[in-house]
């Protein structure tokens, strides 16, 4: 038999297969990556009402999400080490098929109530039984498949790197779309079954990858086999750089989103923006052309890092766009420093599952210092600071330096200036109060000279890393809280205690945002003796003291109240004689501080006996019997940011079922950044529920007395007594326009629109 003769009309049919190869391959890259990615928001924000919103539950599941990374990532490398081509297609298709049997997803059963410690690990745990296998299989899929397309004999098999960039592209979309589109347009089910068809999508996707591997000519893999035999394997020095360069920008990530997620709602929205970010690195550093040339972002990176030196300076109150924006610009610009240089050292195909296994394996340990063992080492946030130091060491050695003659004195004049600068800070002298005074441009003085040292200088990494070092170690020389302050941390965040000058107030900080304040001493310098007055947000004139003395004056009789959030235990002196008020609260340090005297003495003067029940308040609140309150007040905030699950339907629901005949609902909704009286009114309103808003600035901040926004909410208008004649509170309709929060909907993108097209009222 004759073999037929080669034509033009041969080579046709080789040019349609790669073009189908390359599209079906893209197409499942893409859509595993979409997969991947939505999946993190919308399974995370399902657990999220078992331990009360915390942002730190983001923070444990992206440990959980790169950790299994790494492990889908190993098993991709071994399974590619087989070297019959039909094993890993059949191994990997009944991986999927089995973890596709496992949804939708759902919350696994054991998994009701969060145990009374060890949070971190008791939601990995979680995590691993309910979400576990289907993600483990979606997280081999990237270098599964593109060492597939290497074997399938494409042209672009030798270097297959873009399908990394297309994978990104998918998992940024994702990203991007959940708050935009998502999350305000569907139901968590609906999100659910939604995501649950697209994973059988995949499935048939990756078996028409598998189909045309073991289609493609065989000539092809022993090509593959032989191909490349001049390239050297990585030196495990490189391996030991990539896994470095990966953990940096990962652990990052992590502080990052606690930043700025603390300030706001423990909410998709700010745990997307900075992964979005982080995705389009990788997209952008393995384009064959990259839109931002690599050496552009090492010269940028400095800036970045002083950029963040002056943010991290100025503390305090700071405008949500400026804030979110700089440090989301700068953490941009130094993970795309970091990706580049991965991106630039990259091996050849060949060596392209153990690639990935590097960077997953140091995606995980970055992930591991921020969201695991940082929280438990540091009482303040110290993660942040270290890595961002850790970022200048990603740059690449650098050459000869410019002015050697002064250069080689440098290290001598940073170790004087770091001295005499610490020194100075111990010393109560004009030099001292002047450097407090202005210890963002020291701060930011010294991150500049990082800038100068990196550019104009071309210093090496280590010096630049050691002035920012001395930069960072200066902010907490000179903080930008004036007075005295302890930190106290745990799973649910970082408390501040501030003993302002002179000792005259203790303030109870978490984030930027005063959660609470008493008074120990008069203007002449006297201490306060007696019963310490209720300040900040509980003044007596305030929306929550005023709706308290309604409600009091309404009975005529001692009140039974239930109060949802501890704080500094202010609200214990809100009680009278014979009252019985009940405090709920999920983070036992905030108990532990409330009652230390040398603190706070709020509870030691009016509730010496009080006994909080300790748990998320959705769980612990809703044993509690029916009729049992006349009033119940929510004010769980972790700064501004907003435990959503307490404000639903279904949570006032539970708020209205213990309400006794004529009892009120206080509502607490003071937030720089989120609008959240209207879905107060909303949740009420649905709940067949009447309310009034109060919104006040007592113009008295030099005291401690703030501006407050509450909502009271009661069947009747006679329940909530003299306020629904009060010029001040205002009784307010459900807007039909806005989509009503539930346990299965919420829309924190929606409340920061308000606020910021409304302003602050």
């Amino acid at each position: 038999m004759r073999s037929p003769e080669p034509s033009a009309a041969t080579d046709q049919p080789s040019v349609s297969r790669n073009r189908l190869v390359l599209a079906v391959y893209t197409s499942a890259i893409f859509v595993s990556a979409l997969l991947l990615f939505s999946v993190q928001p919308l399974f995370t924000k399902m657990v999220l009402p078992r331990l009360g919103g915390s942002p730190a539950v983001w923070s444990v599941a992206m440990v959980f999400f790169q950790s299994l990374l790494l492990a889908g990532y190993s098993y991709a490398h071994f399974l590619m080490q087989v070297r019959n081509r039909a094993i890993p297609v059949a191994v990997h298709l009944v991986l999927l098929v089995i973890a596709l049997l496992t949804l939708p997803l759902s919350i696994a059963s054991g998994f009701g109530e969060p145990p009374n410690s060890g949070y971190a690990f008791w939601l990995l745990a979680l995590f691993a039984v309910s979400i576990g296998l289907p993600f483990f299989a979606l997280a081999a899929n990237n270098p599964l498949l593109q060492a597939w397309f290497v074997r399938t004999g494409h042209p672009a098999g030798p270097d297959p790197y873009f399908l990394y960039a297309s994978s990104n592209i998918g998992s940024f979309l994702a990203l991007l779309s959940y708050p935009v589109l998502l999350e305000p347009m569907f139901t968590l089910r609906t999100q659910n079954l939604i995501w649950t068809g697209g994973y059988g999508l995949l499935i048939l996707l990756i078996a028409g990858c598998g189909a045309l591997l073991l289609r493609s000519p065989a000539r092809n893999v022993a090509d593959m086999q032989t191909e490349q035999t001049e390239a050297p394997s990585p030196s495990w020095m490189l391996r030991g750089r990539w896994i470095f360069l990966a953990a940096v920008p990962s652990g990052l990530l992590i502080a990052v989103t606690a930043h700025i997620s603390t300030d706001v709602a423990a909410a998709p929205l700010l745990w997307v923006l900075p992964l979005s970010l982080y995705l389009l690195t990788w997209v952008l550093v393995f384009q064959s052309r990259p839109l931002l040339p690599h050496k552009w972002m090492l010269l940028v990176q400095p800036a970045a890092i002083a950029g963040v030196v002056v943010l991290l300076a100025i503390g305090g109150e700071q405008n949500l766009l400026p804030t979110l924006g700089g440090h989301l610009l700068c953490f941009f610009v130094i993970a795309m420093a970091c990706h580049g240089e991965l991106a630039r050292t990259r091996p050849a195909s060949k060596y392209l599952t153990g690639f990935y296994v590097a960077l997953s394996f140091g995606g995980m340990l970055g992930g591991l210092f921020a969201g695991l063992i940082a929280p438990y080492s540091f009482s303040w946030v110290a993660e942040y600071p270290i890595l961002l130091a850790l970022a200048a060491l990603c740059r690449p050695p650098g050459g000869d330096e410019r002015l050697p003659r002064w250069s080689r004195w440098y290290w001598a004049f940073l170790a004087v200036l770091a001295g005499t600068l610490i020194v100075l800070s111990y010393s109560t002298g004009k030099t001292s109060l002047w450097l407090e005074d202005h210890r963002i441009w020291v701060a930011g003085s010294v991150g500049v000279l990082a800038v100068v040292l990196a550019l104009p200088l071309n210093a090496s990494r280590w010096k630049i890393f050691a002035t920012v070092v001395v930069a960072l170690v200066l902010i907490r020389v000179y903080p930008a809280d004036e007075g005295r302050v302890d930190t106290v941390r745990s799973f649910f965040g970082v408390h501040k205690i501030v003993v302002t000058p002179h000792g005259q107030y203790h303030v109870l900080m978490h984030g930027t945002t005063i959660h609470g304040a008493e008074r120990f001493q008069n203007n002449d310098g006297t201490p306060v003796t007696g019963r310490p007055e209720p300040i900040t947000y509980y003044h007596k004139d305030g929306g929550i003291g005023q709706a308290i003395t309604a409600i009091r004056e309404r009975k005529g009789a001692p009140l039974r109240v239930a109060v949802i959030g501890v704080g500094s235990g202010t609200l214990a002196c809100a009680s009278e004689p014979g009252e019985a008020w009940k405090f709920f609260e999920i983070d036992q340090t905030m108990v532990d501080t409330a009652r230390d005297p040398k603190y706070f003495t709020y509870i030691q003067n009016c509730e010496p006996d009080l006994k909080p029940v300790i748990g998320d308040a959705r769980l612990t609140f809703a044993k509690e019997p029916d009729g049992a309150y006349d009033l119940i007040i929510v004010d769980a905030y972790s700064s501004d940011a907003i435990p959503i699950h307490l404000a639903t339907e279904q949570a006032m629901k539970i708020y209205k079922d213990k309400l006794a005949p004529q009892g009120a609902v206080v509502m607490h909704v003071s937030n720089r950044h989120l609008e959240l009286a209207s879905v107060i009114v909303g949740i009420a309103d649905a709940n067949d529920l009447r309310s009034w808003v109060y919104s006040e600035d007592s113009g008295r901040d030099d005291e401690y007395i703030f501006a407050t926004s509450v909502v009271v909410s009661a069947r009747e208008e006679t329940d909530v007594g003299k306020l629904a004649s009060s010029d001040q509170w205002t009784e307010t309709e459900a807007d039909e326009k806005q989509r009503v929060w539930t346990d299965d909907y919420s829309n924190v993108l929606g409340a920061v629109w308000r606020r910021l097209r409304d302003g602050e009222q």
